[in-house]
């Protein structure tokens, strides 16, 4: 009971740390930006007594300290300060744009995951083969190109050359402003409404993004999974299993596949949160109206509150997806328990 206690004590004692630190290099990035937040503000031909108030109404003429101190407590209460291009405060931009992030991101995520997962574990069952070194050139590939490139390459082929796919956005014109925002997941939004005709439209805005993220992330899951299938097809219960004369099916997914499974948890998460933050160029490339488009946008125009809610933000989805990952590794495998 102390053991799991300690654990416990261990763990948030760590998520806490890091979130302090988060604190303290988001109010940095604020702070140290080479463009004056006043002067984003009010302009360049503001009058000086007009920056001197706005200077003070900010609590830019304080002592740092007090400045960090200060900027805790919005945090902690949510308040991110205004965008200067919205004039809405940061966290009701940030709960309009970051659903579509989120399902872009879902998307990729559960594709890379039911392809990259069965590609690692046939690249070990078939390790130093052809069709191993073919995967494992596929993945190099995934690691290597850039995404932006893969991303204007799709948009060259499918919709400017063959004309198969949609451009960029979210959804065709004629969609715009017909669907009730309830979730603002478009997919799910579109099947409340029962408009089967924008549902179809916005899976096909959909495939382009989601597949350059997916195969990126394909890329690490297929690395990872064969690593750790190499390792587990070694061991001696699956040695015994083959003895007993098992069927390879039985003896790779029901002995040497479970113990992967608790491994991939923290790869899977770790994928997730990267995807939440990683699709900032897949976005911009697509025009897709996500929380990487606003963040972007945002840092171009010297915003800076935007810029540092969303740094905030993705650096809390990392923090609580790590936190999951290893909760769930220890409630899954006995031998941390």
């Amino acid at each position: 009971m102390n053991k799991r206690v300690k654990s416990i004590s261990s763990i948030l004692s760590s998520v806490l740390l890091t979130l302090f630190g988060l604190m303290i290099i988001t109010f940095m990035i604020g702070r140290v930006m080479p463009v004056d937040p006043v002067i984003a503000a009010v302009g360049d031909n503001a009058p000086e007594d007009v920056i001197v108030r706005v200077r003070a109404e900010m609590g830019l003429d304080q002592p740092l300290v007090v400045q960090f101190f200060h900027y805790v407590s919005q945090v902690l209460h949510g308040d991110f300060g205004n965008s200067i291009l919205t004039r809405n405060p940061v966290w009701i931009d940030i709960k309009r744009v970051f659903p579509a992030t989120f399902e872009l991101a879902t998307a990729a995520l559960i594709l890379a995951a039911l392809i990259g997962i069965p590609l690692g574990v046939w690249a070990a069952v078939k390790q130093g083969k052809i069709t191993d070194q073919v995967i494992r050139v596929v993945c190099l590939a995934g690691h290597s190109v850039p995404v932006f490139m893969l991303a204007l390459i799709s948009l060259l082929v499918f919709y400017a050359t063959l004309g198969v796919a949609p451009g960029p956005g979210r959804q065709d014109i004629i969609y715009d402003g017909m669907i009730t925002q309830v979730t603002g997941l478009m997919t799910v939004d579109t099947l409340l409404a029962g408009d089967w005709d924008a549902f179809y439209d916005a899976i096909a805005h959909m495939v382009q993004p989601v597949c350059i993220l997916a195969y990126f992330s394909m890329a690490y899951i297929t690395r990872m999974t064969r690593a750790f299938m190499i390792d587990a097809l070694k061991g001696e219960y699956v040695i015994t299993a083959r003895a007993k004369g098992l069927s390879a099916m039985t003896v790779i997914w029901g002995h040497a596949f479970p113990t992967v499974a608790v491994q991939l948890v923290t790869v899977l998460a770790l994928t997730y949160a990267g995807l939440l933050e990683g699709a900032v160029v897949t976005e911009t490339v697509f025009s897709w109206p996500g929380l990487g488009q606003y963040l972007t946008v945002s840092l171009m125009n010297a915003d800076m509150n935007p810029v540092v809610g969303a740094t905030l933000l993705i650096g809390f989805i990392y923090v609580a997806l790590n936190l999951l990952a290893d909760v769930l590794y220890r409630v899954m495998d006995p031998r941390v328990r």
